[in-house]
């Protein structure tokens, strides 16, 4: 899969990982569109970089919001110089929040499974039926080495990520007759605003431009999963198959912050 003169679409391009990869793909010659909720902070770090060939959309969306993906849908249909389909999406939007059991609450939930999970669901839904018919195309969902587990202050987040990764893992099954590739990115930890606030120590921290590299890289490879680093690779597969008595005895000793 090349991205020259492809239609790519990306989800939470503003910071993190997503900002990298969109700093990337502008040097490309291709056609771009970036989508956030706070779309001045990829306008403010688009007009800092120098000699962008992508032609490049930004909409502001909120993926949560059905209304608000199926709206950005229309806008995408309804641009003149956007006739090309989508050929990559990158679905990459994702939030997280660390709470002790005493403040236990279901909004959380309910914001976490909105972005990591309809987020996903709802962009899917609009870019199926052009996909399906022209038997073509890329879906990337944005999961996490999380998913194995659910890691104690992180409940909400890992049950997100665990439904993500199913829900990946059966489309790109059932999509595989219509030639279109889905693939699932499963990160370790890696700097951004979203675990700048976690207090604990996080093995292997990497930094997101080369977490952008390890997923272009595995795009253009047309990986069906693209999960990285290793050492967590082994680390989450390992925490995964341990019978749940020996996982959480040994997690109920461990210090939490």
């Amino acid at each position: 899969m090349e991205f020259k003169n492809k239609t790519i679409l990306l989800t939470g391009a503003s910071t993190g990982i997503g900002k990298e990869i969109a700093k990337k793909l502008a040097m490309i010659n291709c056609k771009l569109i970036l989508l956030a909720r706070r779309t001045n902070l990829i306008e403010e770090y688009l007009s800092e970089l120098n000699n962008i060939r992508a032609d490049i959309d930004v909409l502001q969306c909120d993926v949560s919001m059905k209304e608000d993906v199926s709206g950005s849908m229309i806008k995408i249909k309804s641009m003149s110089k956007n006739k090309n389909n989508i050929d990559i999406a990158i679905l990459n939007a994702g939030i997280s929040y660390r709470t002790d059991i005493t403040e236990f609450n279901s909004k959380h939930a309910e914001d976490i499974f909105g972005v990591n999970v309809m987020g996903i669901i709802y962009w899917v839904e609009q870019l199926l039926p052009e996909m399906m018919e022209r038997k073509n195309g890329m879906i990337l969902g944005v999961s996490s080495l999380a998913d194995s587990r659910g890691h104690a202050k992180s409940e909400f987040y890992c049950a997100s990520k665990a439904a993500a990764t199913k829900i990946l893992e059966g489309l790109r099954v059932e999509l595989h007759p219509y030639n279109i590739k889905v693939v699932t990115v499963k990160p370790g930890f890696v700097e951004t605003p979203m675990t700048s606030k976690n207090k604990f120590k996080m093995p292997l921290l990497m930094k997101p431009e080369k977490a952008a590299d390890i997923i272009l890289s595995g795009i253009e490879k047309e990986k069906p999963v693209i999960a990285f680093p290793l050492p967590i690779v082994f680390a989450s597969w390992l925490g995964g198959i341990l019978p749940s008595r020996i996982y959480e005895f040994f997690a109920k000793r461990v210090k939490v912050r």
